[in-house]
C-alpha cells in the first residue's frame, strides 16, 4: 500500500504494574515483543531510551477504552503515560484504540499452552504486540496513520 510510511514503530501496552514493550521493523511487516517494562519512576525513561536505541520514527500508545469507545479507569493513565513519554521523547507518539488487545494476548498465551500465571511476565509484551500489529494493519488498509497524535507540551 503506497499510503504506508515506513519506520520502526514501538508498541506500548500500559499497565498499572507493567509497560510491555514492542516493536515492528521498518517495513511494518511484523510486530515483536522487545520487554516488559516495570512501572515505576523509571518506566518513562526507559520507554524513551528503547524508541532511541531501535531509531523508532513512532510510539503507538494503547488507548483502552470499552467495547462501547468511551474511557475506563484506565485511560486516563494510559494518555498521562503517552504525555509523559511524549516530553521525554523527540519521537511522534500517537494514542491507538487497544480494545480486546490484552484479551487477545491472554487467548493466545492460553491457546499455546501457557498458564495464566507463567504468562504475567510476558503477557504485556503480547498485548503490545497485538496492539502494534493491529495499528500496522490499520494503517496498511487505510493509508492514514492510527490513533490520534499526542502532542507534546512545551517543558
Amino acid at each position: 500500500m503506497s499510503g504506508f510510511r515506513r519506520g520502526v514503530r514501538l508498541g506500548i501496552d500500559v499497565g498499572r504494574a507493567r509497560v510491555g514493550v514492542a516493536r515492528c521493523d521498518p517495513d511494518g511487516l511484523l510486530a515483536t515483543p522487545v520487554e516488559t517494562v516495570k512501572r515505576d519512576v523509571g518506566a518513562v525513561a526507559r520507554v524513551a531510551a528503547l524508541a532511541e536505541e531501535y531509531s523508532a520514527a513512532e510510539i503507538l500508545v494503547g488507548l483502552p477504552l470499552n467495547l462501547r469507545g468511551e474511557d475506563t479507569a484506565s485511560t486516563a493513565d494510559a494518555r498521562d503515560f503517552a504525555a509523559a513519554v511524549a516530553a521525554a521523547s523527540a519521537v511522534p507518539v500517537r494514542l491507538v484504540d487497544e480494545r480486546l488487545s490484552t484479551v487477545s494476548a491472554h487467548a493466545a498465551l492460553r491457546d499455546s499452552g501457557r498458564s495464566q500465571r507463567s504468562s504475567r511476565s510476558i503477557v504485556d509484551q503480547v498485548a503490545a504486540v497485538v496492539l502494534l500489529q493491529q495499528a500496522l494493519d490499520v494503517e496498511k488498509s487505510t493509508g492514514r496513520p492510527p490513533g490520534t497524535p499526542v502532542h507534546q507540551e512545551p517543558a
